[in-house]
């Protein structure tokens, strides 16, 4: 038998003049098209996408304990008017448990809620995989001043997926990148930076102040981050010996920490405008 002989034994099915309208009203309606930002997570396809309308702090850990999720929470303290902390991570990897002084429990959009003062709280319910999951942030009930998005993935692993809080960090104004003053942390802090070209960055270093830094440490800053350094983007995050021990909980934040936090909004999104005694 030869090609030709088999490729016209292969039976045909007749497709009736219905059934090609119907199929083209489905291509017209974008029932084939994949939306740019979907990604398959769990053999489903999320197509989560999010267009804030408030002010946006973006804050990434480049290194397990340097307190990113403290931080936000202290940004989101420190600044003026009702703002609110959205962390960014799977339930299980979550800071912010503890640290509600009111709980308002699960909410339809995939959050969880509670309050700290004017601060609303939300972290996830749902163990994810990956980021491309997250559900996006809903709009709050009442309009906020700022919104810091605590970004609980690992940079380059987040960069290589999809989904709404890649988009973001793309294209992000402002990110706070948070680090320790250790030679790892700043190793880690500069490899993240080389990541975040397209953004404004401003380091937040957790530790002894810069002059009291161990011996040699200043010289482990790579070129990136010694370009934040000429323009004042490095900033000194202090260590409290009993925060790191319990936690987040419902206690005050302490004032050396919200003071930090004061500075570097005043150095980024929030200009004049935070608190003058923040609490």
């Amino acid at each position: 038998m030869t090609a030709t002989q088999a490729h016209s034994a292969t039976p045909t099915t007749a497709v009736s003049v219905q059934e090609l309208k119907r199929a083209w009203r489905a291509i017209e309606a974008g029932e084939f098209r994949s939306p740019p930002s979907s990604s398959l997570v769990g053999g489903e396809r999320s197509r989560h996408a999010w267009a804030s309308v408030e002010r946006v702090l973006t804050v990434v850990g480049c290194i397990g304990s340097s307190g990113a999720t403290t931080l936000a929470l202290a940004l989101a303290s420190a600044a003026e008017g009702p703002s609110r902390v959205i962390e960014c991570c799977t339930p299980t990897a979550s800071g912010l448990a503890s640290a509600p002084t009111e709980e308002l429990g699960p909410h339809d959009s995939g959050w969880s809620r509670g309050t700290r003062g004017d601060v609303l709280l939300e972290r996830g319910t749902r163990t994810l995989g990956t980021a491309d999951a997250l559900p996006a942030p809903v709009e709050p009930d009442r309009a906020q001043a700022l919104t810091v998005l605590d970004v609980g993935w690992e940079l380059g692993q987040l960069l290589a997926g999809q989904g709404w809080l890649r988009d973001h960090v793309i294209r992000a104004d402002h990110v706070v990148v948070t680090t320790t003053a250790t030679i790892p942390g700043l190793r880690r802090l500069e490899g993240t930076l080389s990541l975040l070209t397209g953004s404004s960055a401003t380091a937040a270093v957790l530790g002894p102040i810069r002059r009291k830094w161990p011996r040699g440490l200043e010289h482990s800053l790579g070129s990136l981050t010694r370009q934040l350094d000429q323009r004042d983007a490095i900033h000194g995050i202090p260590y409290d010996h009993a925060l790191a021990v319990r936690g987040l909980d419902s206690t005050p934040l302490p004032a050396p920490l919200l003071s930090a936090a004061d500075l570097i909004l005043r150095a980024t999104v929030a200009g004049p405008t935070t608190k003058d005694t923040p609490s």
